[in-house]
C-alpha cells in the first residue's frame, strides 16, 4: 500500500481524473452491452439432454419451437370454420420476417395430442429462423396476434415470449430498484457523515463502479453467453461494496484527522489501514464470487463475472480515485454540513453491548445458535427446482397462457421427451417404445412407423424423417410438469430403462441442470473454504480466526436458506414483497447465487470488525478490551454498511421476476442478520470463550504469513 500512497497523494489530480476519465471512456462499449445479453444459461452444456438437442439440431434440423400457441377456437376444432380460421393465423405467423416454420394439429395429420381435452382448442408451434432476435419476434407475436384474432382467442407461451417478458421487466426493475435505494442510501450517508459532501463521496465510487464494470459485461458479451441478470449484480453490488469501502476509507480519514494528522498524512494512514482492509476484504469477495464458476450454466458464471469486475472496481475506485479526491479536497470534506460530526470515542454503545456479551458469553451463544438453528430447521424439507414461466408474475400474458396448456391438454406436446437409439441398436425401438407407452404418465410415444398408447400401436404411418445417419429417433409425450421433481422423476425412471438410449427433452434437460448444481457443489464449497481460511489467516495471522469467521458464516448462511424456503417454497410475506407463484420447489441456481454472494459480503464485515480488534491488540490490549474497542469503532460503519447493502438489495425484491425477488430479499436478510446478530453477539462471545488462543498460529504459519509481505 505505501507506493500506492506515495503516488496517490503526489499525482491527485492524475490519479483521480484519469480514474473517472477511463470509466467514461469505457462506456462507449459498456452502454452496448445491454443489447447482447441473454435471457436463459440455466442448462447444463455438458450434459446428455444437450448432447440429444445438438444431435437433432444438426442431425434432423429439429429444434424446440420458440413459441407455443394455444388458439381456442371458440367451437370444434374440426369445424370447417376453425380450420380456415387456422389458415388465417399461420399465414400471418409465416409473413413475419424471422419465422421459420409453423406447424399445428392441422398441418400434423390431426394427431388428437394436438388439440384439448374438450375439443376446442389445438397446439401451433412456431420456429425462428437461428439469427432471429427470439425475444423481440416473441414480444410481436404476442402483442400482434396474443387475444381475440381472426375468429379465435389466441394464447402465447414457449421459452421466446418467457425471456422476452423477463427482459422486459428487468428493465423496469433496474429503474425501479435505483430510485428506491438511491435516495434511501443518500439519507443513510448524510445520517452517518453530517455533511452533503462526506456522504456525496461514497455514491461517488459507487457511480464510477456501476458504470465501470459494464464495459467488461459488453467484453463478456461479445466472448460467450451472458446472461441479463448480470446487470442486476452490477447494480447491487456496485452500489453496495462501492459505497461500504467508501464509508470504510472516508471515516478513517477524519479519524486521522481528529488525531491532528494532515491532510497528506491522513490520506497515508487511511490507505495502510483502512485500505489493506478493503483490499483484503474485496480480493476475499472476487474469490468467493469466482466459486460460481464450479457451475457448467451460464447464468452462474455469468454472475461470477459481474460479481467479480464489480468487486475489483469498487476496490479500484476507493483506493485509487477516492484517496486522491481526499487528498485534494482535505477538511472541505465535512464542507455543507447538516449537523455537527462528533470525534470517534472508544466508549459507547457498542462498547456497552460487547462487554455486557463478554460477561455472560455462554448463555448468549447458546441462545443465538437456538435462534439461528430454528431458522435452518424451516429450510429442513427444501425442494430444490429450476425456473420456468412461473417465475413471471402470476397475471402475465404468458403464465396465463402456460396454464391454458397445464389445464387443457393431456400431454405437454411443445415439450415432449426425446429419446436417440443408436442405429447399431435399431432392432431394439419397437419393443423399447412398446414399453415405454405403458409407464405412467406417458400419454403416447412416435416411433419412424406410428405411435403407440399403452403397449399398442394407436396409429400406423411410416416417418423417414425419425431415422438419419447414425440415430433413431423416439417422440414421448407425458402428461407431468417437465421442469418439476415429477418430470425429474420421470426422466431417471426412462433412463432406468435402457442405458443406451439416450434422454432428451425438457424434463432431461431440468433434471441435468438439477444434477450439475448438485455433483459441482461440493468442489465450489471447497473453493470458497479454502479460500478464504487462507486469506483471513494471512489477514490475521491466527490459526483459529478463520477457522471461526466460516463457522459462523455458514451458520448465517444456513438460517437465511431456511428462511428463504419459508418465503418462496411456503408462499409466505407476499404482503410484503408483492404476489409470486408458489410451485413447491424452489430454484436452485438462484439458491446457490444467493449463498456465494451472502457468503462473500459475510466475510467483508468479518474483516471490517477484525481490522479493528486487531488493531487494539497489536498495540498491546487484551482481547476482552480489544474486542470492545474494536467494536466500537467499527460497529457504526458495519451496520450502516449493511443497511446500504440491504437496501441495495432488497430494492429487488420488488422486481416481477420471482428468481429476483429471492435475490433481493435473500442477501439483503443475509446482511441484515451477518451484521447484526452474528458480529455483535456470537463474535464477541467466542472471541472471550477462545481468550489467547484467538491469536495463536504455529511458527510455521507465522513464518509464511511474514514471507508474503501481508502482515500487518
Amino acid at each position: 500500500m505505501k507506493p500506492l500512497s506515495n503516488f496517490v497523494i503526489r499525482h491527485s489530480k492524475l490519479a483521480l481524473f484519469g480514474f473517472i476519465g477511463l470509466v467514461l471512456f469505457s462506456l462507449f462499449g459498456g452502454l452496448q452491452a445491454f443489447g447482447n445479453l441473454k435471457g436463459g444459461g440455466y442448462n447444463d452444456p455438458g450434459s446428455q439432454s444437450q448432447q440429444v438437442t445438438n444431435i437433432l439440431k444438426e442431425s434432423y434440423s429439429q429444434t424446440d419451437p420458440d413459441a407455443v400457441l394455444v388458439v381456442d377456437m371458440n367451437r370444434s376444432v374440426d369445424d370447417v370454420q376453425s380450420e380456415s380460421n387456422a389458415t388465417l393465423i399461420t399465414s400471418y405467423l409465416k409473413s413475419l420476417t424471422g419465422v421459420k416454420a409453423v406447424t399445428s394439429y392441422y398441418t400434423l395429420g390431426k394427431p388428437p395430442s394436438l388439440k384439448s381435452k374438450d375439443g376446442t382448442a389445438v397446439y401451433m408451434f412456431v420456429q425462428f429462423w437461428g439469427k432471429a432476435k427470439s425475444a423481440e419476434l416473441a414480444k410481436a407475436i404476442q402483442d400482434q396476434l396474443g387475444g381475440n384474432h381472426f375468429g379465435a382467442t389466441i394464447y402465447v407461451a414457449g421459452w421466446a415470449p418467457i425471456t422476452s417478458e423477463i427482459n422486459h421487466i428487468i428493465e423496469g426493475d433496474l429503474v425501479r430498484a435505483e430510485s428506491i435505494a438511491v435516495p434511501i442510501t443518500l439519507l443513510l450517508m448524510i445520517f452517518v457523515f453530517g455533511s452533503v459532501v462526506a456522504a456525496g463521496l461514497p455514491l461517488m465510487i459507487a457511480g464510477l463502479t456501476i458504470l465501470g464494470s459494464f464495459f467488461f459485461v459488453w467484453l463478456s458479451s461479445l466472448l460467450t453467453d451472458t446472461s441479463t441478470f448480470s446487470v442486476n449484480i452490477i447494480t447491487g453490488l456496485g452500489l453496495g461494496l462501492g459505497i461500504d469501502y467508501a464509508l470504510l476509507m472516508v471515516n478513517r480519514f477524519r479519524e486521522e484527522r481528529h488525531n491532528n494528522k494532515s491532510v497528506a498524512q491522513a490520506v497515508e494512514s487511511t490507505l495502510l489501514s483502512a485500505g489493506r482492509t478493503v483490499f483484503f476484504s474485496g480480493v476475499t469477495v472476487a474469490l468467493v464470487m469466482l466459486a460460481l464458476n464450479f457451475f457448467p450454466q451460464y447464468y452462474l458464471k455469468s454472475f461470477a463475472l459481474a460479481g467479480g469486475v464489480s468487486v475489483a472496481l469498487a476496490v479500484a475506485s476507493a483506493l485509487i480515485a477516492l484517496p486522491a479526491l481526499l487528498n485534494l479536497l482535505g477538511d472541505r470534506v465535512d464542507k455543507w454540513p447538516l449537523f455537527k460530526h462528533r470525534a470517534p470515542k472508544d466508549v459507547g454503545f457498542w462498547t456497552k453491548l460487547a462487554r455486557f456479551v463478554m460477561k455472560r458469553p455462554v448463555p448468549v451463544l447458546l441462545l443465538v445458535v437456538l435462534g439461528l438453528g430454528s431458522l435452518t430447521a424451516l429450510g429442513m424439507n427444501v425442494t430444490l427446482g429450476q425456473v420456468d414461466d412461473r417465475i413471471l408474475p402470476t397475471n402475465n400474458r404468458v403464465v396465463l397462457a402456460t396454464n391454458e396448456i397445464r389445464n387443457r391438454f393431456d400431454g405437454r406436446e411443445g415439450s415432449p421427451i426425446e429419446l436417440l437409439v443408436p442405429n447399431d441398436k435399431a432392432s431394439l425401438v419397437v419393443n423399447y417404445a412398446k414399453n415405454l407407452s405403458t409407464q405412467d404418465h406417458i400419454t403416447r410415444v412416435e416411433t419412424s412407423n406410428g405411435f403407440y398408447v399403452n403397449g399398442q400401436m394407436a396409429v400406423a404411418y411410416p416417418r423417414a424423417d425419425m431415422i438419419s445417419k447414425d440415430y433413431t429417433r423416439i417422440i414421448a409425450v407425458a402428461d407431468v410438469e417437465p421442469r418439476s421433481p415429477e418430470g425429474e422423476a420421470l426422466t431417471k425412471k426412462i433412463r432406468g430403462l435402457n442405458s443406451v438410449i439416450m434422454v432428451g427433452g425438457s424434463a432431461a434437460v431440468y433434471t441435468d441442470a438439477l444434477d450439475a448444481i448438485l455433483n459441482n457443489l461440493p468442489w465450489a464449497v471447497l473453493w470458497i473454504v479454502l479460500s478464504t481460511m487462507i486469506l483471513l489467516f494471512l489477514f490475521t495471522g491466527s490459526l483459529l480466526l478463520p477457522i471461526k469467521a466460516v463457522l459462523l458464516n455458514f451458520m448465517s448462511l444456513f438460517a437465511t436458506m431456511g428462511f428463504l424456503v419459508w418465503v418462496f417454497m411456503n408462499g409466505n410475506l407476499k404482503w410484503l414483497i408483492g404476489d409470486f407463484a408458489t410451485t413447491g420447489t424452489i430454484d436452485s441456481s438462484s439458491l446457490v447465487l444467493v449463498a456465494v454472494i451472502s457468503f462473500g459480503l459475510s466475510m467483508d464485515y468479518e474483516l471490517f470488525l477484525l481490522s479493528r480488534i486487531k488493531e487494539q491488540h497489536d498495540a498491546g490490549l487484551n482481547t476482552t478490551d480489544s474486542v470492545a474497542i474494536g467494536l466500537q469503532r467499527s460497529g457504526r460503519i458495519i451496520t450502516t454498511a449493511a443497511l446500504v447493502l440491504a437496501v441495495s438489495f432488497f430494492a429487488f425484491a420488488s422486481s416481477g421476476v420471482s428468481i429476483m425477488k429471492m435475490l433481493g430479499l435473500g442477501i439483503a436478510f443475509a446482511v441484515l442478520l451477518d451484521a447484526t446478530v452474528i458480529r455483535a453477539l456470537l463474535v464477541p462471545a467466542l472471541m472471550r470463550l477462545f481468550g489467547k488462543a484467538n491469536w495463536y498460529a504455529p511458527k510455521w504459519m507465522k513464518w509464511i504469513q511474514r514471507k508474503v509481505g501481508l502482515e500487518h
